[in-house]
């Protein structure tokens, strides 16, 4: 049965609109009084995700700890009852952190520090000598370890040569495309755009990797991408936060639930 792995990166974000540079590293603040402790928390939000149905829990670890912190991925580390995902830039620092908490998984992605989200799949072609040995220490820890890619069966190929357990297919091009088109599939550009995910996922299967997608998906576009033959798992943040606001998370995970599993007819 697929899977939906809730990314709640975005509830840092707004915690950390009034509160960077206070919660710090290591997430102390003022004399450690309730009335001092920022809000709203990633763990509070990782528990309603789980009762809406959540399989998996993702968080970035990101460089500058623009939202997601230390102490976040510890206390999720420590506490959520289903399996945690650090999706992570492939540095020492980063590999060090996933290794030392033993996170159920890693997923390796490119960063910038001036993108507001992961923008495009990571190049495994081209960086092979510094992603194959940061996958294997992952590897060596126990971690199941996934990269973040564009649907290009050259990235598929060196994903798979370098030894990743899952490939995560980029859906950010499906996702404009199908705004572009008004999820009308009779839309060249759209009918392409989900053609390249089908391909990708084939090749990703055929090579012995799971077959994971994510970026972009909405209540709107998710289901086709649901109803590919041999995906494994979502990652779905930025949307199912965003329903959150109106419905509170657990319904908004709930009814993103609910859609996947009609789309698979399940």
């Amino acid at each position: 049965m697929i899977q939906l792995g809730v990314n709640i990166d975005h509830i840092a974000t707004v915690r950390q609109a009034r509160y960077r540079g206070v919660v710090g590293v290591v997430g102390v603040v003022g004399d450690g009084s309730r009335a001092d402790r920022p809000e709203p928390d990633p763990v509070r939000a990782a528990h309603e995700a789980e009762l809406g149905g959540a399989d998996g829990i993702t968080v970035h670890l990101r460089e500058d700890r623009r939202h997601i912190v230390d102490r976040d991925v510890e206390l999720l580390r420590a506490l959520v009852a289903v399996k945690l995902n650090l999706e992570m830039a492939a540095t020492a620092e980063m590999v060090g952190i996933a290794c030392q908490l033993g996170t159920d998984t890693a997923m390796l992605v490119p960063e910038g520090r001036e993108e507001v989200t992961t923008e495009g799949g990571l190049d495994v072609a081209g960086q092979r000598e510094r992603i194959g040995p940061a996958v294997q220490k992952l590897k060596s820890a126990g971690l199941i370890v996934s990269a973040f890619i564009d649907p290009d069966l050259s990235q598929v190929e060196a994903a798979g040569e370098v030894g990743f357990d899952v490939c995560e297919v980029h859906t950010g091009p499906y996702a404009r495309a199908f705004a572009e088109a008004g999820g009308d599939f009779r839309r060249d550009a759209l009918a392409a755009a989900l053609e390249e995910v089908v391909v990708a996922g084939g090749a990703i299967r055929a090579a012995g990797m799971r077959f994971n997608a994510g970026h972009a998906l909405n209540y709107h576009n998710v289901q086709p991408i649901a109803a590919l033959p041999g995906i494994e798992e979502l990652h779905i943040g930025h949307a199912i936060v965003s329903r959150a606001v109106f419905v509170g998370l657990r319904e908004a995970v709930r009814e993103m639930k609910g859609l996947m599993r009609e789309a698979v007819g399940g």
